[in-house]
């Protein structure tokens, strides 16, 4: 397989990575994480200007039509510095619209909106068969259900909500402030400013078939793709950390325990790239990339969350300190890896799969 970027998608990289390398610094972060929002909104509003959020998008709904491929080089620019802007959950959203919805729905993608996604529930619940309801209401639909930890729900105009109807699991399309819906909210492992919903009758319209398992795959692989970045920055920590710092008159990175261990991350960083490459260029051939997806996910859940806990231990005391930038990646790779159901569940999944 050709793992090369392309022309296209280096650029969509090397403009991210600017980006995030200029706006991303911990005082800045740390701002964004205790403000009422819990994202750095300036940020998101320049990577819309730059037309960043809309490279996954395709060209009738303003992007610039890369696909996954696209959003997975951005997600990877932003997990590398931990950037606090909800890009995953508004992007998966837009592009399940863009590919499912109805004229009058993919009108929710005009303009500079955010959405999010409402795919979780509490307990074991596989979130490909929600047990949120769905029923008909004349020409829509009404939900009534509990969604957990939906995540940076704050000043979006819309919400996905997936839910069981007669006709089967499916994902709607409902208004934040919809009527009979109300917002708790919480915080997340990565300081997310996140929310359970509940829903009580509250109107909604379908989207069409396949809506679901689109928005699930794309999820999938936006959080392997965000666990990549975060990997790689924690070892980028970890390589100028143990080169500066010296016992015994050498450099803790010359000796061979602590190689190990940084041979081991950066084993499982190239794993789960390959992992998730491959699951994209299946999904860009049109085949079938469900297990591909898969497997990639639970590389994330499983090596992402082995890098981030090695390289803190590889940090020593500091690795725990706040004021320490490393203690972030650790945050957002044990975030990710229990996203959508952690390794041991993925497993099942595939086993079921396969």
């Amino acid at each position: 397989m050709d793992f090369t970027l392309g022309e296209e998608l280096e650029a969509v990289r090397d403009l991210a990575r600017q980006i995030f390398a200029d706006r991303a610094a911990q005082a800045r972060i740390k701002a964004a994480e205790e403000s009422e929002a819990g994202f750095d909104e300036g940020l998101w509003a320049e990577l819309g200007e730059t037309g960043l959020l809309g490279v996954a998008l395709p060209e009738d709904a303003g992007g610039a039509g890369l696909g996954a491929a696209g959003l997975a080089v951005l997600l990877e620019e932003q997990g590398r510095t931990v950037a606090p802007v909800p890009i995953w959950p508004s992007v998966v959203a837009a592009l399940t619209i863009a590919e499912h919805g109805t004229p009058a729905q993919r009108d929710v993608l005009d303009g500079p909106v955010r959405l999010t996604v409402a795919l979780e529930e509490f307990g074991t619940a596989d979130p490909a068969a929600p047990r949120c309801t769905a029923v008909h209401d004349g020409d829509g639909w009404l939900l009534t259900g509990t969604k957990a930890a939906v995540p940076t729900p704050s000043g979006t105009s819309h919400v996905l909500v997936a839910a069981s109807s007669p006709d089967g699991p499916g994902l709607f399309l409902a208004e934040t402030s919809a009527a009979r819906t109300s917002w708790e909210r919480t915080e997340t492992t990565t300081h997310d400013k996140a929310a359970h919903l509940t829903l009580d009758g509250a109107p909604a319209q379908a989207l069409g078939d396949g809506a679901l398992a689109t928005a699930l795959r794309l999820a999938r692989i936006s959080l392997a793709a965000v666990q990549i970045g975060v990997a790689e920055g924690a070892l980028r920590l970890a390589a100028d950390h143990l080169t500066g710092r010296e016992q015994f008159g050498r450099p803790l990175a010359t000796f061979q325990a602590v190689q190990h261990q940084l041979a081991d991350c950066y084993i499982e960083i190239e794993a789960l790239r390959v992992c998730l490459w491959h699951a994209i260029s299946l999904i860009a051939a049109g085949e079938d990339a469900e297990t591909a997806v898969l497997v990639a996910k639970w590389w994330s859940d499983e090596g992402g969350l082995n890098v981030v806990h090695r390289v803190q231990h590889l940090h020593g005391g500091i690795g725990v300190d706040v004021d320490y930038p490393v203690h972030r990646h650790f945050l957002w790779g044990k975030q990710i890896s229990g996203t959508l159901g952690g390794a041991s569940f993925d497993l099942d999944l595939l086993g079921a799969k396969l």
